[in-house]
């Protein structure tokens, strides 16, 4: 007997109305995109393309992908305008642009991370951390020394949750969001906010390397992971 046609052969999931609602497309590749991935721009009173990070400002958006050579290309060739169907200008510097956004914002959400109890900060409270797994995010002082940061890369290493790390600020940086002076160890709790914070670091990696060029050079046990 022959089977159904249909028995063994599974199609994509459909997608939800949630997801649907999330998706963009991308006005250079031309792909349907989670909002995720993507930064909105809108046109400013000038005439100006604007990045809208935060995804609130009034007008028709244009999603671009979260990349310095999507966003340099929609600027280059015209695109904004061609979406538009508008005369817009976007400055040759807007990856830039969308890079010092990207790092205020991911600077921003620490001081708020810290209010709201998920970032602790300390060599050991952050090893404690480690150890016990509940750690999303490991976050070093660029300038730290090396010596301290190969000790907590080799407590995260053996965490039950190794968490991912960012070394992209330096001491003086993390200090001032969070309301302290030099801050050089810090972690991020795993948890609701966590990810969403997790969302404009990703955007940022486009954009900017997550490890200091030097980490590279260094030993295994000494550069932690990514």
């Amino acid at each position: 007997m022959t089977a159904p046609a249909d028995i063994g052969v599974q199609g994509p999931a459909p997608r939800t109305l949630a997801q649907a609602a999330r998706e963009r497309r991308d006005i250079v590749s031309g792909q349907v995109m989670d909002e995720a991935a993507l930064v909105r721009f809108v046109a400013g009173p000038d005439g100006a393309v604007v990045p809208d990070l935060a995804r609130k400002l009034p007008g028709r958006g244009m999603w671009v992908a979260a990349d310095r050579a999507s966003v340099a290309a929609a600027a280059k060739k015209g695109l904004f305008a061609r979406s538009a169907k508008a005369r817009l200008s976007a400055s040759p510097d807007l990856p830039d642009q969308v890079e010092a956004l990207l790092r205020r914002r991911v600077l921003d959400g620490l001081g708020l991370a810290k209010r709201a109890g998920d970032l602790i900060s300390g060599f050991e409270k952050v090893a404690a951390a480690l150890g016990a797994g509940k750690a999303a995010w490991l976050i070093e002082a660029a300038d730290g020394a090396a010596d301290g940061r190969r000790k907590i890369s080799n407590v995260a290493r053996k965490s039950p949750n190794p968490p991912q790390v960012l070394g992209l600020f330096t001491a003086e940086e993390l200090g001032l969001a969070l309301g302290g002076e030099n801050v050089i160890h810090t972690a991020f709790l795993a948890g609701r906010g966590a990810g969403r914070w997790t969302e404009d670091v990703r955007k940022l990696a486009g954009f900017s390397p997550l490890l200091p060029e030097s980490w590279r050079e260094e030993k295994p046990s000494q550069a932690g992971g990514t």
